[in-house]
């Protein structure tokens, strides 16, 4: 099958021929229709996440059709269609997962990390972390429901009952979540790279009553902040745009540095949270309420062998909405 390999990290994405994947006890070949590129996979090409199982097929943003089912699959069956996230795999017996905390399992493998990923013709992919698809979206427009919507959606639930939200960082992620929390009344104010003036049109055209430059104050308090855009800096820019008992979280697997601020920034009950993978009830909630609010997907298809340049498009800024890899 036809796939692109990570070799070593801050080294290009080469085309490779490699063989079929199978299925083992508890998994699923999923035949590749639509892979999303995520930041993450931007992270892992680059060398700044550092567990990397080399070499690697990037890619956990899938979609397709399960083609073959290994021994003890129950679901989903041959013909399906499937969504294969991040994260793909916990040991189901630690602490955290006993706990309900699968999303931090101290076992837990990834997609596209340490296992191999999308980036492909095919995937294997544990059963259980294969989410059915919503009727209404095509394969390209589901792919980035698979993490930038997911992660989003935990995220906001983790920004609890915010009335005004702002959201750092306009891209795949911040561009679904702000629908969902738009049709939720909540008001959405989206801050941008300096000087973007097509980001703040896109995220005013999406619902958001205010859109400006990072480096801009709010017109009014905010009650949390979620920031997508892997900026240290933006931490503290948040916390000072948010009001007493606000919250600032953090959505990005990777963040440059934190600078350090006054503490006046976090005083008065201001609180910082980080969000780490996804549980599979977060999958099942957001696929259904991606199927009773149809989310306007902005996504760009391109070549597999494209990879490598659509990382580039994604490292510098040039992507609105998301790029979407089709075999």
């Amino acid at each position: 099958m036809r796939a692109m390999v990570l070799d070593a990290p801050g080294t290009p994405l080469r085309a490779a021929d490699l063989p079929e994947p199978v299925p083992g006890p508890g998994e699923v070949r999923v035949r590749v229709s639509a892979c999303g590129v995520c930041r993450t996979d931007l992270h892992v090409r680059d060398g700044e996440l550092t567990r990397a199982a080399l070499p690697l097929v990037p890619g956990h943003e899938i979609v397709g059709v399960v083609d073959e089912v290994g021994a003890g699959v129950d679901g989903p069956a041959p013909g399906d269609r499937v969504g294969v996230p991040w994260l793909g795999w916990t040991c189901g017996e630690c602490r955290q997962c006993r706990a309900g905390r699968e999303n931090l399992c101290e076992r837990a493998r990834f997609t596209g990390y340490t296992r191999d990923g999308g980036y492909a013709e095919a995937a294997v992919a544990d059963a259980r972390y294969c989410f059915p698809i919503p009727d209404g979206y095509d394969d390209v427009a589901a792919a980035p429901l698979l993490c930038a919507g997911l992660i989003g959606y935990r995220s906001l639930r983790m920004a609890g009952e915010a009335g005004r939200l702002g959201l750092y960082g306009f891209g795949a992620a911040a561009h679904l979540i702000a629908q969902v929390a738009v049709a939720r009344g909540v008001e959405v104010f989206a801050f941008t790279r300096p000087g973007d003036r097509e980001g703040a049109r896109f995220a005013t055209g999406l619902g958001a009553v205010w859109a400006g430059g990072s480096d801009q104050a709010p017109p009014a308090p905010l009650d949390a902040a979620i920031v997508f855009a892997p900026v240290g800096a933006l931490v503290p820019a948040a916390l000072a745009a948010v009001r007493p008992g606000g919250r600032v979280v953090c959505a990005g697997i990777h963040m440059s540095d934190i600078p350090s601020f006054a503490y006046s920034l976090l005083w008065e009950e201001r609180s910082v949270a980080s969000v780490a993978n996804l549980t599979r009830a977060d999958g099942i909630e957001f696929m259904e309420e991606a199927a009773r609010t149809p989310l306007r997907v902005s996504a760009e298809a391109v070549p597999l062998e494209d990879a490598e340049e659509a990382l580039r498009r994604l490292r510098e800024g040039e992507v609105e909405g998301a790029l979407v890899l089709r075999p």
